[in-house]
């Protein structure tokens, strides 16, 4: 029986799996026990389990246990591997070269560091939303000591050429950073293959509980150094001070276990479910797709309803339907979304898209009744309670 409302904001944050779920809850009562205490059986329960999560997220994104460092999310994650690098190498350069359509935790992070003197470099997107590869190599300095660019966009899945970027930073001596938050889990990532030297990603865009993160830093080729921007008992291999989130960070672990598992299948599932939401939607009068179709997650359509203004549109979908104009974290500001903009729609178009993001729990019967929803809310015909 279909439940209401559907919810396919996805991307905002995604319920916990109930495999999750079960795999956390010892942690809170039966295996209570610190991380960090090595004395008795308690802490050493804690700490196996922690052990074994690092393992299963090194394992996602092809990183050495060793290399992951568990945090409070992906915010806290992209702090730590920015201000982190920025203060470590202060003495070899102060240039950062990023993208406009970045993450606000990204964006927000790099006007912090031009406070402090940094020097940042805001490539511009195509219509696509993809970047040129060519305007990286040439914004490029002596100085340059980061390149930061997200894997997949936030509101529209738009996926950048990481690949290419790490092989470029890494032909010339540059720590590369990228915000994977949106990719790991949905699609393939390889941090050894990518080029990456520094990733973040977070619990619950894969089926987790919010609060739990983590970030890779490399080891070696190169290793990559940082400044703890926590302090306090060590923790983390002196990165990340603080008593771990061991339920937290268990369930992070399941997560990334059950993406190894199930993401190929689940990206041809949902894939095929977001292309019928999206030939279903486009069929009406001014909808157009944002961004790259090709190029893009598999999860997720951002969608441009002409003449329809944004307040109305989403206050009518959202009877029903829970989606979502653009970034969650500024989901307050009234401002069209950064990200569109920078794609060259006017304002107007801008406030006037939706983003809708699919996840494991999508039903094909949901997208059913997504469309003629949108249909019958957006162009009632009279007589047939649908506009199609």
């Amino acid at each position: 029986m279909l439940k209401l409302p559907i919810y396919l904001d996805n991307n905002a944050t995604t319920p916990v799996d109930p495999q999750v779920l079960q795999a956390m809850l010892p942690y809170f009562t039966e295996h209570f026990g610190n991380a960090a205490s090595r004395s008795h059986s308690f802490g050493w329960t804690a700490g196996e389990a922690v052990t074994q999560a690092r393992e299963q997220v090194a394992q996602l994104i092809n990183a050495d246990p060793s290399e992951i460092v568990f945090t409070s999310g992906a915010t806290e994650a992209i702090n730590l591997a920015m201000k982190g690098v920025y203060e470590m190498y202060s003495t070899k350069g102060n240039h950062i070269i990023t993208c406009v359509t970045e993450h606000k935790a990204v964006l927000d992070t790099c006007k912090h560091l031009e406070k402090l003197g940094a020097e940042v470099t805001y490539l511009q997107v195509n219509r696509e939303g993809i970047m040129d590869l060519d305007l990286l190599k040439a914004a490029i300095r002596p100085n340059t000591i980061l390149i930061s660019i997200m894997a997949a966009n936030n509101e529209t899945g738009v996926l950048q050429p990481v690949k290419e970027i790490g092989a470029i930073a890494k032909t010339y001596g540059i720590i590369f950073f990228t915000d994977a938050t949106q990719a790991v889990g949905k699609i393939p990532v390889d941090v050894i293959d990518d080029n990456i030297d520094m990733l973040c990603l977070s619990a619950h865009k894969i089926y987790g509980p919010k609060g739990a993160g983590a970030l890779y830093v490399r080891r070696k080729d190169p290793r990559v150094r940082l400044v703890a921007q926590i302090d306090g008992g060590g923790h983390e291999k002196g990165m990340r001070s603080g008593t771990l989130n061991v339920p937290g960070i268990v369930a992070l672990g399941k997560c990334c276990a059950l993406c190894i598992q199930q993401m190929e299948e689940e990206a041809h599932r949902i894939g095929a479910l977001r292309d019928q939401l999206e030939k279903g939607l486009t069929q009406m009068k001014n909808v157009t797709v944002n961004g790259s179709i090709i190029h893009r997650l598999p999860n997720v359509t951002n969608l441009a309803f002409a003449g329809m203004p944004g307040d109305k549109l989403l206050t009518s979908i959202n009877r029903t339907i829970a989606v979502s104009s653009g970034s969650a974290c500024t989901s307050a500001n009234p401002e069209p979304s950064h990200v569109l903009k920078a794609m060259k729609l006017d304002d107007e178009l801008a406030k006037s898209s939706i983003r809708f993001g699919l996840g494991r729990f999508t039903t094909r019967e949901e997208i059913e009744y997504a469309i003629d929803a949108a249909w019958e809310t957006l162009f009632p015909a009279p007589g047939t309670g649908s506009g199609k």
